[in-house]
């Protein structure tokens, strides 16, 4: 038994991160390839069922694990995302939710076929969307910051309402079709919910305090509070079922509301991010590979079917437009929010826990309650997952153009590079704190932006979602250094760059660490003050048209000219480091900087 549960976690926890690498590595939304994967290993080929290997364990650890996704998610979020969308967000997740309950409640009873009763806890519950769908799709599609935040607001503030919907209208029945049921039972339901509520506040403020006294240890920092979220969680579950999901969101906003003021917080939203995406990764599959073979025939059914058309293309549609007249969006915005609605891991979960409890209650019908919820869940995940990123391209909310270059750093070079890279098409960003710095370049054509990279509010105030890699190309090695380690997390170790200031004598060159080789730019004789020298004395940026692959040694390349980048033929750009070699294709463009040749 001990060993049949291990091998199932171990399985499922690798499964779910290679899910996530074959997404990227053949661009399809990582949600579709781990529910496939949960399906393959579960009720397909029968390889592994966590629910019988785990046992009793198996619903605490997917609550738990859900409990943390939604307090990253919750505790991402930043008040100033809101500006000019707040009375959008606002509408969507009060009266759009409202519209959504109504409207999957009706569907569900004069489609599906339920009763009126189940109608209205399944209606509620089906408002949820949730970080652990959501999230990864605005990831994979790059959507404007806009249309993004509204996107992540409503996912994650009407998670937990969900549930809590669900359990009220289920409140609400038992109080109206039992005599022996007291009424002064849903005035505890709203007393639960408001103390879950006032609990996940306390525990964000108490972190809060205890952080910024330096109360905890730096080491320690990020598993204490991973410990204060799973606490509040469940001291929110015992407080009454489903509202640990409410508690440890308004945890997580009340910690998020505080990184204005306490700014390692920040630090910690990493620890936390990267734990989410390995339990988001295993969620999808420990739910969908525990599934029957019974419940997957039943999806198959007309009325489930009709009922997932209904709330695709009617109901979503039609709270969102309602939910928004006379507000900030535009009509492609409401268009794309009225398209995306992925349910995901607390649809699934929850009407579990709902299925169960309606058939102890003598309701016959509530034995469909997994079987839809769960075309509804992978139905949703597949048509917006591979809706999102086409469709906002042609709703013009996404950015068409190729990954963009983010340069920090307004001088002769970077200018230079900057505008050899609009010349092929690659959008490029010079910032810098100075106008001065910023004018040649602005005189240049080159797009410019004139700010503090490391403020905060920087990146509220400029949209650096088109912009994939970040070079650091200023004189001052310190600030570099800062930048680079403060911006790697964001555009990861591999799209990040910093250039080298001084020129060093030979032998300190070649002790430049190997793992250090592939951040540091252009080469040990391309230092920031020998690059802008050469440029101020006639040097240009020129492309080597490569005729055939190979791969050169630097000093073996023709000429005197240092190498700066390849130009792939679809648009990708690979910056050159450290490394002494050069890979090159037939078709690759190699820009070096060399002597402008003489007409």
């Amino acid at each position: 038994m001990e060993q049949t549960a291990l091998i199932s976690i171990v399985v499922i926890l690798g499964l779910g991160i290679f899910s996530q690498w074959f997404a990227w590595r053949i661009q399809w939304p990582s949600i579709v390839i781990m529910s496939i994967a949960g399906l393959l290993i579960g009720p397909i080929f029968g390889l592994v069922n966590p629910q019988n290997a785990l046992g009793d364990l198996y619903s605490p650890m997917i609550s738990l694990a859900v409990a943390v996704v939604l307090f990253e998610g919750s505790s991402s979020l930043d008040i100033r995302e809101l500006k000019g969308i707040s009375k959008s967000v606002f509408r969507i997740v009060t009266l759009g939710a409202f519209l959504a309950w109504i409207g999957g409640s009706l569907a569900a009873h004069y489609i599906a076929g339920l009763s009126w009763e189940i109608g209205f806890i399944i209606g509620g519950l089906f408002v949820v969307t949730g970080p652990t769908v959501i999230i990864p799709l605005l990831r994979q599609a790059k959507l404007k910051p806009r249309t993004a935040a509204v996107l992540k607001w409503e996912g994650i503030i009407v998670d937990p309402a969900g549930p809590l919907l669900a359990l009220f209208a289920y409140q609400v029945i038992r109080v109206l079709t039992n005599n022996s049921v007291p009424l002064h039972q849903l005035l505890e339901f709203f007393f639960g919910a408001l103390l879950a509520a006032i609990l996940g506040y306390c525990f964000g403020l108490f972190v809060t305090i205890m952080v910024s006294k330096g109360a905890f240890p730096e080491y320690l920092k990020s598993p204490i509070i991973l410990s204060f979220v799973l606490l509040c969680f469940a001291i929110g579950e015992v407080i009454m079922h489903e509202t640990g999901m409410l508690a440890v969101t308004v945890m997580g906003l009340a910690i998020g509301r505080s990184k204005k003021y306490v700014s390692s917080i920040e630090n910690i939203g990493h620890f936390i991010e990267n734990i989410s995406v390995i339990l988001t990764s295993t969620i999808f599959i420990l739910l969908t590979s525990s599934l029957s073979r019974e419940v997957i025939g039943q999806v198959f059914t007309l009325p489930i079917i009709g009922y997932v058309a209904v709330m695709l293309f009617l109901v979503r549609p039609l709270s969102i437009w309602l939910s928004t007249i006379r507000t900030e969006l535009t009509i492609p915005e409401k268009t794309l929010i009225g398209w995306i609605a992925p349910r995901g891991v607390v649809a699934l979960t929850v009407s579990g826990y709902f299925a169960s409890l309606l058939l102890d209650e003598g309701y016959p019908d509530a034995n469909i309650l997994t079987a839809l919820t769960l075309a509804l869940v992978f139905i949703t995940v597949c048509a917006h997952g591979f809706t999102i990123g086409p469709f906002s391209k042609k709703l013009g909310l996404a950015s068409s153009a190729p990954p963009g270059v983010l340069i920090i750093g307004a001088s002769s070079f970077s200018i230079a590079l900057a505008k050899s890279l609009k010349d092929f098409g690659i959008p490029a960003l010079v910032m810098d704190t100075s106008a001065d710095r910023l004018e040649p370049a602005v005189q240049a054509g080159v797009e410019t932006h004139q700010a503090e990279i490391l403020a905060e509010h920087t990146k509220f105030e400029v949209d650096l979602t088109p912009y994939e890699t970040l070079l650091v190309l200023t004189g001052d090695a310190v600030y570099n250094a800062l930048v680079y380690q403060s911006y790697v997390p964001a555009f990861g170790y591999q799209n990040t760059f910093a250039i080298k200031v001084k020129q060093d004598d030979g032998e300190k060159e070649r002790n430049v660490p190997v793992a250090m080789r592939a951040h540091l730019l252009f080469g040990e004789k391309a230092a920031f003050r020998n690059l802008n020298k050469k440029v101020n004395t006639g040097y240009s940026l020129q492309a080597l048209q490569v005729s055939e692959k190979n791969t050169y040694l630097k000093e073996d390349l023709p000429g005197e000219g240092i190498p700066i980048f390849i130009k792939k033929p679809d648009d990708k750009i690979s910056f050159v480091t450290f490394r002494q070699k050069l890979s090159l294709e037939e078709g690759d463009q190699l820009v070096v900087l060399d002597k402008q040749k003489k007409v």
